[in-house]
């Protein structure tokens, strides 16, 4: 399991300017008595998960004036200039914004674990990759704290990025994360105000650049096996070099207009492969959608 933590520092105050004297007695900061938005006050971002992604987004919060803290069981240190917390509550407790940056299987867990510390005014963003409705359960985990949700959805690779992986956000809490994060240089999109919709959309764009990957691996590997790998990987990267939203259009109607002997096609397709020794599971899953396109041809003729 990975735990994140995240806070962001010195919002302005753009209130109408006070000339009268001023007190120059001590303030108190204390976390119970001190919004994130006083002047002079740190943030306070706690990441909870803080493997390879929650690891790289710690790590960038640690380099801003913030007061970033986090917690991981299965990581003994956590990046420099950030504070290790005893445990995932106390990591929580306090904090302005926290992230949880684990796994879909801990996502509850997590959640389960802050939620006593959760008070109002705070902010929890789950970044896991999941489904819709797990997001929506989570949602409601935190809800009766009076805490803010945010649905985080990372769209991009976070080792390289980290801070600056562009983002969806949705949730009740999506404006307080934009408004947090965004200064601090995250890219971040809001989708809608209830929890799911940004989980949604990740995973809908996730089907198609991992079946675009999935094609590849298996027509490159049965191009290996019939010994014309290096021919074909020049044919798909010119493809994906010229690539337009002319090309999309001309695959999508383009399949429904000769849906039947596109679907022929993939069923020789299928064959070759399985003579080559290579499974051919995106060769079967083309041939049934184009069976499918065939289908709502004849019906609708």
């Amino acid at each position: 399991m990975s735990y994140h933590s995240h806070m962001v520092d010195n919002i302005v105050d753009n209130s109408p300017q006070d000339n009268s004297p001023r007190d120059n007695s001590p303030r108190d900061n204390s976390p119970q008595d001190s919004s994130p938005h006083d002047r002079g006050r740190r943030l306070r971002i706690a990441v909870i998960g803080i493997g390879e992604a929650g690891g790289a987004i710690a790590a960038d919060l640690a380099t801003r004036p913030l007061d970033v803290s986090c917690w991981d069981p299965a990581v003994g240190e956590p990046p420099p200039e950030a504070r290790a917390s005893g445990d995932a509550r106390d990591a929580a407790a306090g904090a302005d914004a926290i992230l949880s940056v684990n796994s879909a299987s801990a996502a509850r867990q997590v959640a389960r674990e802050v939620a006593p510390a959760l008070e109002p005014g705070q902010l929890y963003a789950d970044l896991n990759t999941s489904a819709p409705s797990l997001k929506v359960e989570l949602a409601a985990l935190v809800r009766p704290t009076g805490a803010l949700f945010a649905d985080v959805a990372l769209i991009a690779p976070v080792p390289g990025n980290g801070l600056r992986t562009p983002c969806l956000v949705s949730g009740p809490g999506a404006e307080r994360f934009v408004s947090l994060f965004g200064p601090l240089g995250m890219p971040a999109q809001i989708t809608g105000t209830e929890p799911g919709v940004a989980a949604a959309r990740k995973l809908l764009r996730g089907v198609f650049m991992k079946g675009i990957a999935a094609a590849a691996i298996e027509s490159l590997a049965a191009a290996s096996a019939s010994g014309c790998e290096d021919w074909l990987h020049d044919e798909i990267a010119q493809v994906l070099e010229q690539a337009d939203p002319a090309l999309l259009d001309r695959l999508i109607t383009g399949s429904r207009r000769h849906a039947q002997r596109r679907e022929q096609e993939m069923q020789a397709a299928q064959e070759m492969l399985s003579e080559l020794g290579v499974r051919p599971r995106v060769s079967r899953a083309a041939a049934g959608w184009l069976a499918q396109l065939q289908s709502e041809v004849v019906r609708g003729s």
